[in-house]
């Protein structure tokens, strides 16, 4: 007997003030006691329509109905007592305050509002129910412990004890494997399951095939705000799901890790016991040591924040080192700054690139030679007297060059002289990596380098990254993304709060290791 839609949402439009078309007419029906996924690239429209069922937002056009009754929602508590509740990609806890005191955050505020007598908040009653849904859920934290001292994986918890405790029977989880390591998104499953098995139903937005096979019943596909596609679980595969959410075939499970460098291979980057400290002036990374050889892809995986940026920034001379030595080519840069490293052959493609890599008010010309704007290639000398020579960019040879880029890289624009912050996110990493690349580099360091891109630029730039490594460049490979970590590099080291877990070939490597590495655990 098939199961009663409990949402259904038809013809939704969300077009905002911008002009921007998010969603362009989306039917989506979610059945009680299921857990859907709701797939597709970022800026597919997953996160919108999902804000639109959770009150977030309001749909330019369409209609909602729960349990079969047209409803409207002005804010998040007109969905919340109708019992559909959102967990955020970005945790939304107050640092400082415990666990209990995020989870009844609000609701203990407003009854004590609504009392006319002024008293202390009695926070037994709510931790007896809190400890009460741990148990059924199977989702324990410490309750008396503040925020900020708990690992990751616990404040997602909170977070999704923190809507289960307003008793909702939808809920909505957002990219909620985004900062967790693979054992604790396992466990997160398992969460899952045992609250379908109590009936709750669960709609889960990733962008991640593998993760939407592994848990989901039913799988919903956006493309450019339309359904793309909708399937059983039973009856998808990762080709499939690829063809739905791209339009087209894609390989995806390809390694590309090279044979790794031989013995007698130079070693191109060089890192000695170093230390850095953060913004807060805490260590963020405490006696790492490490090499990069030409023609090896050396991978740091691990869940951001433990001192991975740090560690890119003191390598690429933006971070001061306290302890340590850096080496590029066997010169030592530490505490040198960033033109000194790129002299010495070095590429960046941060993880930031809005931040870090390009300037959105620059044109496209612009862009694919900063760094690069001193080099003999890029200017003319123009005679100030008989001895005095000054040096000015050649706009003609510069344009001539950023032609060649976008079209070596295939980098989507109108024109040369467009404004970068008019490119879509793809193609503003095309541009970055393209002028990256083209410096003919022997060392890369590659931050996060596929984040936020579609499956088909995913896959274009690591296979330009693993080129590279093929024509003997030595590539630092830093990534959130496991899958990248285990396709590409040809050695893995594993970072947890600032140290090097153990660095291994990655063909001597499983993917339970590397997880149980990212949670800290020595194997």
């Amino acid at each position: 007997m098939e199961k009663k839609p409990i949402i259904e949402m038809k013809n939704i439009v969300k077009i905002y003030p911008d002009g921007t078309v998010a969603l362009r007419g989306v039917n989506f029906t979610v059945h009680e006691g299921e857990i859907v996924g709701l797939l597709g690239e970022n800026g597919a429209g997953k996160t919108t329509l999902m804000k639109i069922l959770s009150g977030l937002l309001r749909p330019t056009k369409g209609e909602i109905y729960y349990k079969g009754k047209k409803v409207k929602f002005k804010n998040p508590s007109d969905a919340l007592a109708l019992g559909i509740g959102m967990v955020h990609q970005h945790f939304t806890l107050v640092p400082i305050f415990t666990a209990l005191e995020n989870i009844i955050l609000g609701i203990e505020s407003a009854e004590k509002k609504s009392s006319l007598v002024i008293s202390p908040i009695d926070t037994s009653s709510a931790e007896e129910k809190i400890r009460k849904l741990m148990k059924e859920t199977g989702l324990e934290v410490p309750l008396d412990v503040p925020v900020e001292l708990l690992p990751l994986g616990s404040r997602q918890r909170i977070e999704i004890l923190k809507v289960l405790y307003r008793g909702v029977n939808v809920l909505i989880l957002d990219e909620p494997t985004t900062f967790l390591t693979p054992l604790e998104v396992e466990e997160l499953f398992k969460v899952m399951r045992r609250l379908k098995e109590q009936g709750k139903t669960v709609v889960f937005i990733t962008h991640k095939i593998r993760e939407a096979l592994a848990i989901t019943d039913r799988i919903v596909v956006l493309r450019k705000g339309i359904v793309a596609g909708e399937i059983p679980t039973r009856e998808a595969t990762s080709e499939k799901l690829a063809v739905l959410m791209v339009g087209k075939e894609m390989k995806l499970d390809i390694l590309l890790r090279g044979k790794g460098a031989p013995p007698s291979a130079p070693t191109v980057l060089k890192v000695e016991n170093l230390y850095v400290r953060n913004d807060l002036g805490f260590m963020a990374v405490k006696g790492v040591t490490f090499e990069v050889k030409a023609g090896e892809i050396f991978g740091v995986a691990g869940v951001e924040g433990n001192g991975q940026a740090e560690l890119v920034e003191a390598i690429t001379g933006l971070r001061k080192v306290e302890k340590g030595k850096i080496l590029v080519s066997g010169v030592e840069v530490t505490n040198k700054g960033p033109i000194d490293v790129y002299r010495l052959g070095a590429s960046h493609i941060p993880g930031d690139r809005e931040k870090y890599g390009l300037v959105l008010e620059f044109t496209v010309t612009e862009n694919s030679i900063l760094s690069r704007q001193w080099e003999h290639g890029f200017l003319k000398e123009i005679k100030i007297s008989r001895n005095i020579k000054l040096s000015r960019l050649n706009w003609k040879k510069v344009k001539e060059y950023a032609l060649k880029l976008i079209e070596s890289f295939n980098v989507i624009t109108p024109s040369i002289d467009t404004v970068t912050k008019s490119l879509s996110g793809g193609n503003r990493q095309r541009l970055l990596v393209g002028r990256e690349l083209s410096k003919n580099p022997s060392l890369i360091i590659a931050v996060h380098p596929t984040r936020g891109l579609d499956i088909a630029s995913t896959m274009y730039i690591r296979q330009l990254l693993a080129k590279m490594r093929d024509e003997g460049k030595a590539v630092l490979l830093v990534s959130a993304d496991l899958d990248e970590i285990i396709q590409l590099s040809d050695r893995i080291a594993v970072m947890y709060e600032g140290k090097f877990m153990g660095i291994k070939k990655a063909d001597e490597i499983t993917r339970k290791e590397i997880g149980l590495m990212m949670g800290g655990v020595k194997v």
